[in-house]
């Protein structure tokens, strides 16, 4: 039923008990969500069951980050459903992670972000052949997903990957929504002759 439920939604919103931790059933979801494309927030719910100090709710999303690693861009509430602590700023987080998932960037924009990105960070080579990346173009949304032209796709390597869509992230504000990236080779002019 919960895999039906992350099939209909838009937004996910996964509640983790704070007293148990994450359990294999919330990986499950957590995965299954992000391998969908899902907008996802989690709550932490119960916190007021936890005994606090300082950096208590910093060491916890450290510890749910590092279960769920592949989901660090989602945003961590601590919220409490028997005394309605935060509970309301599940319903801000939604409407705000469910716009960034929606959200279309400029072709402009998006190529200016790129060109900083790449002067920044220059793409890798391979046995003296550099990656070269001509333009970036949003190809839909839900989740946000851009193609990428360049001159090599087997260039185009996992980790420059993960720096550009860092890059995206923060530029844009993308939280709680997973963000594609798909290459795509494209042929120079002085190259077809």
């Amino acid at each position: 039923r919960s895999l039906t439920a992350v099939d209909r939604s838009d937004v996910v919103i996964l509640v983790i008990d704070a007293v148990e931790g994450i359990s294999e059933q919330d990986s499950k979801i957590a995965g299954y969500a992000h391998n969908q494309g899902k907008a996802f927030i989690i709550a932490v719910n119960k916190w007021d069951l936890i005994e606090k100090d300082t950096g208590t709710m910093q060491k916890f999303k450290n510890s749910v980050y590092e279960e769920l690693p592949f989901m660090m861009y989602a945003p961590v509430l601590f919220i409490s459903a028997l005394t309605g602590q935060r509970v309301h700023k599940v319903f801000e987080m939604t409407d705000y992670v469910a716009n960034r998932a929606a959200f279309r960037v400029p072709t402009g924009m998006l190529n200016d972000v790129l060109a900083e990105a790449v002067a920044v960070a220059q793409p890798p080579s391979d046995k003296g052949k550099r990656l070269k990346i001509f333009y970036m173009t949003q190809i839909k949304v839900k989740p946000p997903t851009f193609a990428i032209f360049c001159n090599s796709t087997k260039l185009f390597h996992f980790s420059y990957e993960r720096y550009l869509v860092n890059q995206l992230r923060k530029e844009f504000g993308l939280v709680g929504t997973p963000i594609r990236m798909i290459a795509r080779e494209k042929i120079e002019k002085n190259e077809k002759s």
